[in-house]
């Protein structure tokens, strides 16, 4: 995202839409292999996907109704928080 934002200059609404759409089918080949390692617990999968659509339509929907530069902002705010936990981390 911070290529198509930063670099070649598209809105964060389009940025975010191909992100998406690159996330599907990535996070689709990489369950058929776990399931296929046996790395998957079958009773958590349903519940996580579930949530996981739920969340991926009522972001979507959010986004769209919010201006560009505060979803800038908010996203620029959440990748700091990951990050800053993912440091200090044990």
């Amino acid at each position: 995202m911070v290529w198509l934002t930063a670099v070649i200059g598209m809105e964060q609404i389009r940025a975010q839409s191909i992100n998406l759409l690159y996330f599907l089918p990535t996070a689709a080949f990489a369950l058929v292999f776990h399931l296929k390692n046996k790395q998957v617990e079958i009773k958590a999968l349903f519940p996580a996907v579930l949530g996981g659509v739920l969340a991926a339509v009522a972001g979507a929907l959010l986004a769209g109704f919010l201006q560009p530069d505060l979803l800038r902002k908010l996203f620029g705010g959440f990748l700091l928080v990951i990050g800053v936990s993912e440091l200090t981390k044990k």
